[in-house]
């Protein structure tokens, strides 16, 4: 074992509709954290109480789950209750940045363009925004519940699968955004020594033309390329503006902040995600990797920056 390294209790599923894409991001972040010689304990959870939490070992917790529970507050509420340090947002945060019309809003703020977007009423027929729209779930990631919407047809069919999810859980939250037709790009974003950093942007290139959940998880046809030949100025913008929005909304040790490049080079603000996947197909380790720190040192350094004790990028 590394004893520079304390032992990590790696928490995976949840309650969430990604409950399968968190047992293979929490598989990978076991296996390397394995790799740079930590102790690793794996529990799989749906909605733990605070008892169930403090009869685990590990001196850092690695919430390793996807989704409104497992990274949009309440489970940080239960880690904070534990006392003991662990990876990503704290609850303020992981909230903000899990809303995406907040996200939207605190982008606008600080000058990062960004569509129009709105909350979908269920009970109204009428597409309140201009087609061609994106119809999805205000707190969920992987592309959940993700409606591509081009012509009136095509509102009507999301306008109805939305109304039938909220139906079968209550509560849930829809948005329509208006839709950009372009390049999708992303840009992680890392804990450097207690100061948030771009890595290299990505740009997506999915064989079907939309980044699905199939595309990210289920398929190995999408393209991914690092550092791709754009506009002008255009990575430059949106690393600075990923690192600007994190910062804003309080984001600690890790994120993806994803951007949709238009024909006339605007890059145009989507998301940020708190807990990326740590897949074979996910984008913060491709990036990271890009940047010489591989799937060990990287887990390695995100677990000493949650025990306060953080590293320069290529530590491992």
């Amino acid at each position: 074992m590394n004893a520079n390294l304390p032992s990590v209790l790696v928490l995976a599923g949840g309650p969430d509709l990604e409950h399968p894409v968190s047992l293979q991001s929490a598989a990978g972040i076991a296996a390397a954290l394995r790799r740079a010689g930590a102790e690793v304990h794996e529990l799989v959870i749906d909605r733990p109480t605070i008892e169930t939490l403090r009869a685990t070992p590990g001196e850092v917790v690695w919430p390793a789950l996807h989704g409104a529970f497992g990274e949009g507050g309440p489970l940080q509420d239960l880690l904070e209750a534990l006392g003991r340090p662990y990876v990503g947002c704290r609850p303020a945060a992981a909230r903000a940045a899990m809303d995406k019309l907040a996200t939207k809003l605190a982008a606008a703020r600080l000058g990062t363009a960004t569509k129009p977007a709105c909350i979908l009423n269920a009970r109204d027929p009428q597409c309140p925004l201009p087609l061609p729209v994106v119809v999805k779930p205000v707190h969920d990631g992987s592309s959940v519940g993700l409606h591509m919407c081009p012509d009136a047809e095509a509102w009507c069919c999301a306008h109805a699968a939305a109304n039938a999810d909220i139906h079968a859980r209550p509560g849930r939250v829809y948005m329509i955004e208006s839709m950009v037709r372009g390049r999708e790009l992303t840009v992680g974003v890392l804990d450097e020594g207690g100061h948030l950093r771009a890595l290299p942007l990505i740009e997506i290139a999915p064989a079907s033309g939309v980044y699905d959940y199939a595309a990210k998880y289920e398929r190995d046809d999408t393209r991914y390329l690092i550092e791709p030949a754009l506009p002008a100025g255009v990575s430059e913008r949106c690393r600075v503006a990923a690192v600007a929005l994190a910062r804003d909304l309080g984001v600690r040790h890790l994120c993806r902040v994803d951007f949709l490049l238009d024909d006339e080079g605007q890059p145009w603000l989507l998301e940020v995600n708190t807990m990326p996947g740590f897949t074979s197909h996910s984008l913060l380790p491709m990036a990271a990797a890009s940047a010489g720190l591989d799937m060990p040192a990287l887990c390695a350094r995100l677990v000493r920056a949650a025990a306060g004790n953080p590293v320069a990028c290529g530590g491992s």
